[in-house]
């Protein structure tokens, strides 16, 4: 399958011209939309989202990424073999915990490939539509990454290299107001509290631990802590927001 994770928002055209090549490139291969709001321009909390849900995914998977600010610029593009699932998107470090983590987990060392390929046509803003998804539909038909692998020192300095290895700051808001942390659960201890936008947060196994209008955080479907309001939308009613800091303490 090939997985779709974007900054591109829900609305408008760009998901629909970038399955078009997919649908054209590579037709029966199922597409998933995973997440199309990623944070916008934000390749560094971007990265550990995709951290967090890439391995729900099975060996083979094919995830073609968009969060790339840098359009058009300098920034290479990527294939990236970690984990057993295949990486396309641009060099900013929006692979970077997904590489480390593979790695940390055995899984066999993270490749890297530089995309020498270019299209006929190749838009200086939209690489996704135009390079991208080419290549992604490439990989999920069973061929190799058109261009170079890189070298394992290059590997090992790439952006992101220098990152957490859990980010301590909100790094998505979803449709409930939930503000999820870039902090996997297992890090932190049973009696942690997160301190954020001045609040001091416990933590719950879930929702119906607590009365209605309580704040709490929680170990979130995919290991990551998440702060929530039982019946209410935590980024309003605690003044969080994307980017803001959280702070472990009690731990």
């Amino acid at each position: 399958m090939i997985v779709l994770f974007t900054d591109f928002g829900p609305a408008g055209p760009y998901l629909g011209q970038m399955k078009a090549v997919l649908a054209r490139d590579a037709p029966g291969v199922a597409v998933i939309d995973l997440l199309s709001d990623a944070p916008a321009f934000d390749a560094r909390s971007s990265a550990y989202l995709l951290a967090a849900y890439a391995p729900e995914f099975p060996a083979s998977t094919v995830f073609l990424c968009v969060v790339d600010p840098g359009v058009g610029g300098a920034r290479a593009p990527l294939a990236v073999s970690a984990g057993g699932r295949w990486y396309v998107g641009p060099d900013n470090g929006l692979f970077a915990i997904v590489m480390r983590r593979a790695g940390a987990a055995r899984a066999g060392a993270p490749k890297v490939w530089e995309i020498a390929w270019r299209p006929e046509r190749l838009s200086a803003t939209f690489h996704g539509r135009d390079l991208f998804a080419p290549v992604a539909a490439r990989l999920a038909r069973g061929e190799s990454p058109p261009g170079d692998q890189r070298p394992a020192e290059r590997v090992r300095t790439m952006a992101g290299a220098d990152w957490p290895d859990d980010l301590a700051r909100i790094v998505y808001i979803d449709h409930y107001g939930n503000a999820v942390t870039g902090l996997r659960a297992e890090t932190l201890d049973a009696e942690a509290v997160l301190r954020a936008a001045g609040h001091d947060l416990r933590r719950a196994a879930g929702f119906s631990d607590l009365p209605r209008g309580a704040p709490f955080w929680y170990e979130n479907a995919n290991g990551l802590a998440e702060i929530a309001v039982n019946h209410g939308r935590a980024a309003q009613d605690l003044g969080l927001a994307l980017g803001a800091e959280v702070e472990v303490v009690n731990q």
